[in-house]
Parts: structure tokens; sequence; C-alpha cells
């Protein structure tokens, strides 16, 4: 059996821990699981992979890292359903897909703001969550 993919993210940023939100309530089946950039496990998993940047959105899944852009793709994969459509956006050059995720994770303190610290996660959702 495969292990859930995780998606790591920024525990710190307003836009991450929405989109985390978001990720929670429209995964019926519980097959995200989710761990904050300055946490242990993306300290031990994501600080041995070469090529990584540990400042942005990275889905582990399937043996594969993605980052930027197309983690966001494949975590919207994951979820299934009618979210699979967004992989249609898959056609857009990764490059261009990038300088607009690029753009947005510049702006996203000023826009979303930034916490104090990491997101902790409800009771019910702390089975999803990895340290």
């Amino acid at each position: 059996m495969n292990d859930p993919p995780i998606v790591y993210f920024d525990g710190v940023c307003g836009l991450c821990n929405r989109f985390v939100d978001f990720l929670l309530r429209h995964d019926r089946h519980h097959r995200l699981r989710f761990a904050p950039l300055q946490g242990r496990t993306a300290a031990e998993r994501l600080g041995k992979t070469k090529g990584i940047d540990p400042t942005t959105i990275v889905l582990e899944a399937e043996g594969r890292m993605l980052d930027r852009s197309s983690a966001v793709l494949g975590v919207f994969h994951h979820l299934g359903g009618g979210w699979r459509a967004t992989g249609l956006l898959r056609v857009v050059p990764r490059r261009l897909r990038d300088l607009i995720y690029d753009w947005i994770a510049r702006h996203r303190y000023g826009w979303f703001g930034k916490r104090e610290v990491c997101r902790l996660p409800t009771a019910e959702e702390r089975s999803g969550f990895l340290p």
C-alpha cells in the first residue's frame, strides 16, 4: 500500500493555512496528510532532498516530490472527483505556472498575513497532521 500524500506548507502563512483549511473541508476520503515546513517531518524528509525549495508548498506522493504550481495541481488531483479537472492546467507550461505561483508567494504575507506560530490542528484534524 502506498503512503498517503503529504502536503508540506508554510505553517505561519495565512494563505497556506487557508489552503489547508480548504483541503480539509474537501478531502472527504481523508487521503491527504499535512506537515508544516517548520516542523520535524519536513526537516527530516525535505532537508535531505536536493532541488526542493523549502519555502514553498511541496507535495510528497507516490515516491515523488512536487513543488510550487505542480504541487498545487497534484494536491487537487489527490482530492479526486471534479477537482481533478484542474489537471487541465498542466497544458500551461510549468515555467509560466511557476511565475504566477512565485508572484503570489512573494505577496502572500502582505495579502493574507503571517501568524506568530504554526497552525495547530483541532482534535478532529490531529490524525492528519505530522509534526
